[in-house]
């Protein structure tokens, strides 16, 4: 997302534009609390404040189009939602602010040097996405003891997947789990993955935070739930009934 808007507001002549663009489909829930927070502090779109979207719909590879696209507007700040748009706008630029609204772990996919001193023009919101996805395990091991076979849907296209993995990685191997890789980038890949899945008679799915993988989290948990295939992953998960969801 990208906006811009005149900062009558904040006590400045001239007008400001800001983006916001990811690779999810739509992301509504924080679009809204964007605009909300915005028109608490006095901002009103269209008036003194102007916000240009672009969504990906799951395509990676746009992200950096837009990214350059963004910039030519000369946009004053660029919002992103996830890992794959935070590293495409950084790329991009080096001086116009960047605020990510989430990252699954900034410092591990190189976002940015420390959480301490961040640097550059990068800041926002992360989250320890590794140690969360080793965390899932645990509890699924706990509610289910007999499990041995797990099977990780996921986004090869996500660069989180590396830490992420190798944190659930050695979690597995002190519970004495094998873990098993499914890769999908769409929505027809993730029914496929989790058809594979059933055939091949693992104890469980756990899908990592991608963006892609939590617009499909309801029909996830439905082909899970109606092949006894427990469930564990992103919150959006748990609410459209799989297992275990954490946040």
């Amino acid at each position: 997302m990208a906006a811009h808007g005149a900062c009558a507001a904040a006590g400045e002549d001239r007008a400001h534009r800001v983006s916001r663009f990811n690779h999810a489909f739509g992301c509504r829930g924080p679009t809204r609390t964007i605009r909300a927070g915005l028109h608490d502090l006095g901002y009103v779109e269209g008036q003194n404040i102007f916000i240009d979207f672009r969504w990906a719909e799951g395509r990676y590879a746009r992200l950096e189009e837009f990214a350059a696209e963004l910039i030519r507007l000369k946009v004053d700040v660029l919002v992103t939602y996830g890992t794959p748009g935070t590293l495409a706008a950084k790329r991009a630029t080096t001086t116009v602010p960047i605020v990510m609204l989430v990252s699954g772990d900034a410092v591990a996919t190189g976002v940015v040097a420390s959480l301490a001193r961040p640097g550059r023009n990068v800041t926002g919101s992360t989250f320890f996405d590794p140690e969360l996805s080793a965390k899932r395990l645990e509890l699924f091991k706990e509610a289910y003891p007999p499990a041995r076979r797990i099977a990780i849907l996921l986004n090869p296209d996500n660069p989180i997947n590396a830490p992420v993995v190798e944190a659930m990685g050695l979690t597995a191997k002190s519970l004495k789990l094998e873990l098993q890789p499914f890769e999908a980038r769409t929505s027809n890949e993730v029914e496929n993955a989790l058809s594979t899945m059933i055939t091949t008679r693992v104890d469980a799915v756990a899908a990592t935070s991608d963006s892609v993988l939590i617009a499909n989290s309801a029909r996830i948990a439905e082909i899970a739930a109606n092949n006894r295939l427990p469930s564990i992953g992103f919150v959006e998960l748990a609410r459209t009934g799989g297992l275990i969801g954490t946040e």
